[in-house]
């Protein structure tokens, strides 16, 4: 019976091919039978794995917590070098410079990714600014969050700073950062369900080592990554308990 493997939605689209050829690494280095499926939102994908049909999942911060204290679930890696930060950008015609003086009543263009979104409500507050004094709008994309933002149908966006940083540079040469996060803990990672737990070791060794095949690497570099590395329970426990934090 084939595994279901998903991919966090927020990933960059320009990252599908990648994630198709890893699955494909994966199945024969595994051995196991392996099937990715993309999501088209969160909803679907949470509604997925409440009612298990993951068994392997690339998934951001916020629904790590979920994971691992509902679903069983374990750490398996995290992309060398690459944090989950958020950006608050405005138009380039936009005169604040400064997250304190946004005002009451702006429209805030964000997607349903829900790490990013919390983190971007965080650094938004200097401007006394929250859900109740905000027009929130959602979008599917962070390129539509963009073209909203460009169009002038928002005042502020909220995105991934990963994928900000891969919009077009004309898109970019367009928008204005205000702020960009530092929180330098928060990660996507690679996790195992219960159903493959008992090979949690081998595919953690097996991707750990990824970057020193010459196959490996050249997977790796379609996903936009150098390497994984390997995650303890302790330091996805201590994420997860951050993102409680965050959340309170």
């Amino acid at each position: 019976m084939s595994n279901l493997f998903t991919i966090s939605p927020d990933f960059s689209p320009d990252r599908i091919s990648g994630w198709y050829i890893f699955n494909t690494w994966l199945q024969k280095q595994t051995g196991e039978a392996i099937h990715l499926k993309m999501y088209d939102n969160f909803h679907s994908q949470i509604a997925a794995i409440k009612n298990d049909e993951i068994d392997l999942i690339y998934a951001n911060p916020f629904d790590a917590a979920m994971l691992v204290r509902e679903k069983g679930f374990l750490p398996l890696v995290k992309p060398f070098g690459k944090t989950d930060e958020a950006i608050i950008a405005v138009n380039a015609k936009n005169t604040v410079e400064d997250v304190a003086h946004l005002s009451p009543g702006i429209r805030v263009a964000v997607t349903e990714d829900p790490d990013v979104r919390l983190m971007g409500m965080i650094m938004l507050e200097p401007g006394d600014l929250d859900a109740n004094n905000m027009n929130i709008d959602i979008y599917d994309t962070y390129v539509l969050v963009a073209k909203h933002l460009l169009r002038g149908d928002a005042d502020v966006g909220i995105f991934l700073a990963e994928a900000y940083d891969d919009l077009s540079n004309m898109i970019k040469s367009q928008l204005k950062i205000l702020v960009r996060s530092q929180i330098s803990v928060i990660h996507h990672s690679l996790m195992i369900g219960p159903k493959l737990a008992g090979k949690r070791d081998e595919f953690q060794s097996l991707l750990v080592e990824m970057s020193n095949d010459a196959k490996g690497k050249g997977v790796l570099e379609g996903l936009g990554f150098d390497a994984w590395i390997g995650i303890e329970d302790e330091e996805m426990e201590f994420m997860i308990d951050l993102m409680d934090t965050l959340n309170t």
